[in-house]
């Protein structure tokens, strides 16, 4: 099967950086990358009067920059399974997001955490924090600024076994670790000694549906910020890709939430799956 990945750009270091780790990443598999730039935001911030002219200049010149990121990246690729497109849109990036998710049948996007706005104290751009929260259909993996590309061996998802996993969620997760056949690290933070029945229910069904994978299930004691703990958890097993699925009152939305200008108390220092609900 071919797989959709859709690549949103600004253009700047980081954004290439979560490009180069894409075509690495699914550099087994038969794929067309969709090289997405929204001129929205040089719209705002160059003018307030907008002429069509001024549209047709915005669009040009971005469409001039895509097709030099797309020979680039064909020339840092050289994989015949892979395919390059652009889409130049000017609507809001998550808007031009979700009409490219709709009409070229998007399995994944693939984006950097800052783009060219980069704050000193902020780990989630403004861009990423937005498509984020409000991109629900499709699968986002962000890429740390200047990560190196390293075989996703050991794939990490943090649960507390409250909620029962639907198979669309977890058919994400089994896909991405089949990429590399890589084994699947549940990881639960204790915050009571004994789980519910529900919670043992939902672990019982969630080791059914791996079992065709290499899969462990870990207990970390609550000993600081759930942050914290996963970040210590993913040092010590040697954690390559981590996977959360995003859904009300979850662990993502919790770290997104905060307003921009404030600190977000998650930097993950791997790529960081958010599988929509």
């Amino acid at each position: 099967m071919k797989l959709n990945i859709l690549l949103p750009t600004d253009f700047s270091d980081n954004s290439w950086s979560a490009i180069v780790y894409a075509l690495k990443l699914y550099a087994n598999a038969s794929c067309a990358f969709y090289l997405l730039n929204s001129t929205e935001n040089d719209r705002i911030n160059k003018r307030t009067h907008i002429t069509g002219h001024f549209l047709e200049e915005l669009e040009n010149k971005a469409t001039k920059e895509l097709l030099a990121l797309k020979e680039q990246a064909i020339e840092a690729n050289a994989n015949e399974n892979h395919d390059f497109e652009i889409i130049v849109s000017s609507k809001k990036l998550t808007k031009a997001i979700a009409e490219s998710i709709e009409e070229f049948a998007i399995n994944t996007i693939v984006m950097g955490t800052q783009g060219d706005a980069k704050k000193e104290n902020v780990f989630f751009g403004s861009n990423t924090v937005s498509v984020l929260k409000n991109i629900h259909s499709c699968p986002v993996l962000v890429v740390p600024d200047e990560f190196d590309f390293e075989k996703p061996k050991h794939i990490a998802f943090p649960t507390d076994y409250n909620r029962f996993y639907k198979d669309k969620e977890l058919e994400v997760l089994r896909d991405l670790a089949e990429l590399y056949n890589s084994s699947i690290n549940v990881v639960h933070i204790e915050e009571k000694k004994e789980l519910s029945e529900v919670q043992q229910y939902n672990i019982s069904k969630l080791d059914v549906y791996l079992k065709e994978f290499e899969h462990s299930f870990h207990w970390m004691p609550n000993y600081a910020k759930k942050t914290t703990v996963i970040n210590d958890f993913i040092e010590e097993l040697d954690i390559n890709i981590l996977a959360i699925v995003n859904y009300k009152h979850s662990f993502v939305e919790n770290i997104i939430k905060e307003p921009i200008i404030k600190k977000i108390g998650y930097h993950p220092i791997i790529p960081f799956l958010v599988i929509p609900e």
